[in-house]
């Protein structure tokens, strides 16, 4: 080889070898984590800290406290009461009110609350509320801790959610799951407005806590669909969304129970054909199909087949709607109704009446 040739070999092997020094230093710049490359080449472990919600338990957990529902023998009342039943409850405040079910606390002579931490406490109940199922009771303790609301965000279909509670008394144990379903009414009254989830509720989640991936709580776990006796295991939970327990906390706190407005009657949509019959002018308003010989309604005058248009000059689309504006008026206060009856338009005044409470 002549000694041109020779530098020039030796020349392209040196610029080679710079080369490769240079794109070697450039990958090493990129795959470091503050860099775009380098969180996309290391994936695999940013992917296994997304799917983790040990922070939002974290900061939850702590405040969703077993329930013991004892039953003491009054042939025997100085022996250790028998437990009755098991539940959850989530403690809403520092003064130590804590929300709950009302089927879990009902009927106890005794009601005892075991935190994470260890402690125990004997509660008192502040009030309850079998309409929704929801009931207050309170601790006195230091130092509690106190679970993250979420009042202005409600949830969404297909958000992820987490179950927290005791369930079979195995102690606290979280499930996981998406909200499958919102404003599922018509499970146990006209009040409710659940959240279904897939998130596995259980005997002893009842009062538990449902939390988004923040920790923020928002809902209240209350049942699990069933078909005849064989339980659940459907895949098919309730909850009490937080701003409806919320609201219904406060007035137990209040007053120890809800009070609420009544009417005095039972009503459906109007559909066309009983348009048609009654000769209204559209579909809008609530049939009336039943008053009570006793109530408010009957006082004022109304009569089945009467259909209410408005109440209180607010136009009534829906049976939900109407039962909404009477239950939250306070018993007492003259309202006026707008009725069709017989294709004539009436104006009805009627007193609101008190709704009464059904504890059994």
């Amino acid at each position: 080889m002549t000694l041109k040739g020779t530098l020039a070999y030796l020349s392209k092997a040196v610029f080679f070898g710079l080369f490769m020094a240079g794109v070697f230093l450039l990958l090493n710049h990129l795959t470091q984590p503050d860099t775009k490359l380098g969180k996309f080449l290391n994936f695999s472990h940013e992917s296994r800290s997304d799917l983790s919600f040990a922070s939002a338990v974290r900061r939850a957990a702590p405040a969703v406290v077993n329930i013991y529902s004892l039953s003491i023998d009054r042939q025997r009342p100085l022996n250790s009461g028998s437990l009755q039943g098991l539940g959850s409850g989530v403690l809403m405040s520092k003064e130590g009110y804590i929300l709950t079910n009302y089927h879990v606390i009902k009927k106890a002579d005794e009601i005892v609350v075991a935190l994470q931490d260890g402690r125990k406490f004997t509660s008192e109940v502040v009030g309850s509320d079998p309409e929704t199922d929801l009931a207050v009771i309170k601790i006195e303790g230091d130092n509690l801790p106190v679970v993250p609301l979420s009042l202005n965000s409600p949830a969404q279909v297909g958000d992820v959610v987490l179950a927290i509670g005791n369930p079979y008394n195995l102690g606290q144990t979280i499930t996981q799951g998406i909200i499958s379903a919102t404003g599922r009414n018509g499970l146990s009254s006209g009040y409710q407005d659940f959240l279904q989830t897939d998130a596995a509720i259980n005997a002893g989640n009842s009062g538990g806590a449902l939390i988004n991936t923040r920790g923020s709580l928002i809902g209240i776990n209350t049942a699990a669909f069933q078909i005849g006796g064989e339980g659940g295991g459907h895949g098919i939970n309730f909850a009490i969304p937080i701003k409806l327990a919320h609201s219904i906390m406060g007035k137990l706190i209040k007053d120890g129970r809800v009070i609420r407005g009544a009417l005095g009657i039972s009503g459906e949509p109007v559909v066309p054909v009983m348009a048609q019959i009654l000769n209204l002018p559209d579909l809008r308003g609530v049939l009336v199909t039943g008053v009570d010989r006793n109530g408010p309604a009957a006082k004022a005058g109304l009569q089945p087949r009467d259909v209410i248009t408005q109440f209180n000059n607010e136009d009534v689309p829906s049976v939900e709607m109407l039962m909404d504006r009477i239950a939250e008026t306070k018993p007492g206060t003259e309202i006026n109704l707008t009725i069709i009856r017989k294709g004539e338009t009436l104006q009805l005044p009627v007193t609101i009446g008190e709704k009464p409470i059904n504890y059994n």
